[in-house]
């Protein structure tokens, strides 16, 4: 390996260790578990072909992400640690190539700022810290952009044909990630690349979008997953509009000097990389969600690449005009930005930081439930909690299920009759209900049987609400003998009262 690409190598490490500490720390979250890594948990349990099952009805876009955790939970045991290690490794990876592709457009200092840059972004810390499939396609989506470089700059087969496949791969993890070409069509455009590169783009774009069909396809017929996405709210917009405003300011500290600043035999300044892949997805997915509500800051966090290198160029930039060693301006600049961030950092790093906690439920429902209770769950969704921790659940039963989830290959099991579940409740003598913190709310037949029958047969004893998921406790009117302090009203107890 020639020095120069031996010291960026170097370069790069560091990133990528901070990335990983990073994502080590804490990475528990206080033994907590969110409800969508709760899906992964139960997907990556299952054999591959109750996995198979499993896509032919639900999460089909989640597919080869469930495989591949299905791998590692067979290679390193079930744990916390195994579900989120991957994330922060992937994490990790991408800030090494995030290093390497700033030294290549704008030298080996903007590189090293801005694969520090994207350690410290938080929806970067907060994704390395999640079993799901975002780092692992933040990760594909930096080595493509890399590969998109090299093959402009040093036309090849071989590398165009290495991004269409990195293109599909990211693809094949969360399809959204296509908008990525959105970004790089704007890059090559940008480029002015000769006619043979447009056209070798034009091919490897085009086969990882034909091979991504099938999927997009399949996933659409299972659009109702996605049906809960609301329109985006004003705070969401305002994050996005501030994140495209640092990057435009950062774009605009970076501009005078570019050129001279490029390495020699690079074609593309680094704003012509970064500034689209910032800008346009998240643009594009905001478009897209006028006609149906789809934009997850998630499902576009590959564009925060974007970000990092804008603010690795605006610290080189920085340094140069203050005439001070760049790495001490960098060493400054990232200082003041962990410390700033500190807090947010620690509030990333625990368990009431995301939705919901499906571990802190079970430990509700175990010092609650008594030998014989019956178990419901309002919507039928959070049965995950079961799923996850069974034995927070010994010595109950499950009024509504007919079909488990393994059986019926979904991922919550397939409930009764409306009937069925009302004839079911109104036998039970105590009943420990999972919900939504405050009053259940009923959005089917089956989830308003549940409260009719909970409404004209028993009383609540105690209602426990913690981490975003509430436990109610029910007696038969009948028999309160073990419930001297039934609530008799028909509105809830209050979040966390126990009467």
């Amino acid at each position: 390996m020639p020095t120069t690409q031996r010291g960026v190598g170097l370069v790069s490490a560091g990133p990528a260790a901070l990335t990983l500490l990073l994502g080590l720390w804490g990475i528990t979250r206080d033994n907590s578990m969110w409800r969508d890594e709760a899906a992964t948990w139960e997907a990556a349990h299952r054999s591959v072909p109750d996995t198979v099952h499993l896509l032919d009805r639900i999460d089909v876009v989640h597919g080869l992400y469930y495989l591949f955790m299905h791998g590692v939970f067979a290679l390193a045991g079930d744990s916390l640690v195994a579900l989120r290690l991957p994330s922060a490794v992937a994490m990790a990876c991408a800030a090494a190539l995030i290093t390497l592709l700033g030294s290549r457009l704008a030298g080996r200092c903007a590189g090293l700022a801005g694969g520090l840059a994207f350690a410290l972004i938080p929806a970067v810390q907060q994704f390395a810290q999640e079993g799901r499939p975002y780092a692992l396609v933040t990760a594909c989506s930096a080595l493509a952009c890399l590969l998109l470089v090299t093959a402009v700059d040093s036309p090849g087969t071989g590398r165009w044909a290495a991004y269409g496949v990195t293109v599909l791969v990211a693809a094949l993890l969360n399809w959204f990630s296509l908008l990525m070409l959105c970004a790089h069509a704007a890059t090559i455009a940008l480029a002015r690349p000769p006619r043979a590169a447009v056209v070798r783009w034009g091919i490897a774009a085009s086969c990882a979008v034909i091979g991504t069909l099938p999927l997009v396809v399949a996933s659409e017929a299972q659009s109702q997953q996605v049906a809960w996405i609301r329109p985006v709210s004003p705070g969401t917009l305002s994050v996005l509009l501030l994140t495209l405003a640092a990057g435009a300011l950062c774009a605009w500290a970076i501009r005078s000097g570019e050129g001279r600043r490029m390495p020699h035999g690079t074609r593309l300044p680094l704003t012509a990389v970064a500034l689209p892949l910032l800008v346009l997805p998240p643009l594009v997915l905001l478009a897209a969600s006028l006609a149906r509500p789809v934009y997850l800051t998630r499902y576009v966090l590959f564009s925060h690449i974007g970000l990092a290198l804008l603010i690795g160029g605006a610290c080189h930039a920085l340094a140069s005009r203050l005439r001070t060693p760049p790495r001490r301006t960098i060493g400054a600049v990232m200082a003041l930005a962990f410390l700033g961030l500190l807090p947010l950092q620690l509030s990333l790093r625990s368990a009431n930081s995301r939705v919901d906690d499906v571990l802190a439920t079970a430990e509700s429902v175990a010092a609650v439930r008594e030998a014989g209770d019956a178990v419901l769950y309002i919507p039928a969704a959070r049965r995950d909690t079961a799923l996850v921790s069974p034995a927070a659940f010994t010595g109950t039963r499950d009024l509504a299920l007919v079909r488990g989830p393994l059986e019926s290959g979904t991922l919550s099991g397939v409930e009764g009759s409306p009937e069925q579940i009302a004839a079911a409740t109104a036998a039970a003598r105590r009943i420990v209900v999972i919900s939504d913190p405050g009053a259940p709310s009923a959005t089917t037949d089956r989830d308003r049987a549940k409260q009719r029958a909970l409404k004209t047969y028993f009383v609540r004893c105690s209602a426990t609400t913690a981490h975003g998921r509430q436990v109610t406790v029910y007696q038969r009117r009948q028999d309160l003998g073990g419930c001297a302090t039934a609530d008799r009203g028909t509105e809830p107890l209050r979040a966390g009262q126990r009467p």
